[in-house]
């Protein structure tokens, strides 16, 4: 897959930018805060409906406007496809392809795939399970429409569901036959995740050990990523019915997919508490490739690749080992950003690759 062309008018601190990529490699130089990450973060509202920096559509529009627009024009074999989103400050936003407005989002999502690496993806291996929730969930959702279904449904249903606790705790009473309505629906779904989730990391682990031991190199350590489940062992209805009491306490659900985690580790041990700086970002570049390509096994063509100034992060054996993968072809389209021109250029030079340039500056994007 191919994205030729990208139009912005309002969108973050762009005011509007207009872009052609001829070349299989992209570059996007200029300072922290100049717009490089605004042009990476409008293919990914193409991709995903939403942004992977900001989820509040408002908070998009530049500064003093009232709408954002993006447009993308991408190429698959022989067939070319526009697709557009764009929103106004109080209307619903919209999503067509080729001028036909999608009725639901979830319809759209996995059709023009991306994978995209941040600094702020070290979170991953920091911060708590909700990020690595939404990892899988991200790839899974891509993947699978069957699964972004009954991810949608669950969500909304667990929502529901707390609400409806909260008021049998205000109410001293539970209405068990109410309780079992939403029940109903929050089951199946929650099992359908369950499995999807258990299936996905038997046919991605493999690949992430690859990818892991090709930027670490033969060092004897065993990387392995462990999902952790209440549904592993017990019937998720049966959960329901055993937590009931203490989720009115509570006025929430105790127990469920929402609680699922995948615990990353390193020979044996917690990853985040015993691994090096170093295996920590070879991890987690690992899994990001890993991500990409269970995403083109499954897809049968390679996603877009968008690598948000990683150069920082990584040192220059990480890079380069990164870069021969890019020289040898293992990547579609790939766009880089760098606040460092000078660098990405040496790196470009050092493994002979040709790049279409663009220079980023205060929201301006001018061919380099």
């Amino acid at each position: 897959m191919f994205l030729q062309q990208l139009y912005l008018f309002n969108f973050r601190n762009i005011e509007e930018a207009r872009l052609s990529f001829a070349d299989r490699i992209i570059c996007l130089l200029g300072k922290n805060g100049s717009g490089k990450t605004t042009v990476l973060d409008a293919i990914h509202y193409l991709s995903f409906t939403k942004s992977a920096v900001n989820p509040a559509d408002a908070q998009n529009i530049r500064h003093g406007e009232q709408q954002f627009v993006i447009r993308g024009k991408f190429q698959e074999q022989e067939t070319t496809t526009e697709v557009t989103c764009a929103y106004t400050t109080g209307q619903k936003k919209i999503i067509n392809e080729d001028g036909r407005d999608y009725a639901k989002f979830s319809d759209h999502v996995g059709k023009y795939p991306v994978v995209m690496i941040a600094p702020q993806d070290i979170e991953l291996i920091w911060d708590g399970s909700e990020l690595r929730r939404k990892f899988v969930d991200s790839v899974l959702s891509q993947l699978d429409k069957t699964y972004l279904e009954n991810l949608i449904v669950y969500t909304y249903q667990l929502k529901q569901r707390n609400s409806l606790l909260k008021s049998f705790a205000e109410a001293g009473r539970v209405d068990q036959d109410l309780l079992a309505s939403y029940d109903h629906r929050l089951v199946p779904a929650a099992h359908y995740i369950f499995e999807a989730r258990a299936n996905f990391l038997k046919f991605f682990i493999p690949f992430f050990r690859d990818q892991y031991r090709y930027l670490v190199g033969d060092v004897g350590e065993e990387v392995s990523i462990e999902y952790q489940s209440d549904l592993r062992d017990k019937d998720f209805a049966t959960l329901l019915s055993q937590n009931l009491q203490r989720d009115v306490l509570l006025q929430r659900t105790t127990t469920g997919i929402h609680r699922d985690d995948f615990d990353f580790r390193i020979n044996g041990f917690e990853l985040k508490r015993h691994g090096s700086q170093g295996q920590q970002k070879s991890f987690l570049i690992a899994l990001k490739l890993a991500e990409f390509q269970a995403i083109a096994e499954k897809k049968k063509f390679k996603p877009i690749l968008l690598l948000d100034d990683i150069f920082d992060k990584l040192d220059d054996e990480r890079i380069h080992q990164l870069m021969r993968l890019v020289a040898q072809g293992q990547f579609g389209q790939l766009l880089i950003t760098d606040a460092r021109a000078d660098r990405t250029l040496q790196i470009m030079e050092t493994e002979k690759l040709n790049a279409t340039i663009f220079r980023v500056e205060n929201g301006k994007v001018t061919n380099g």
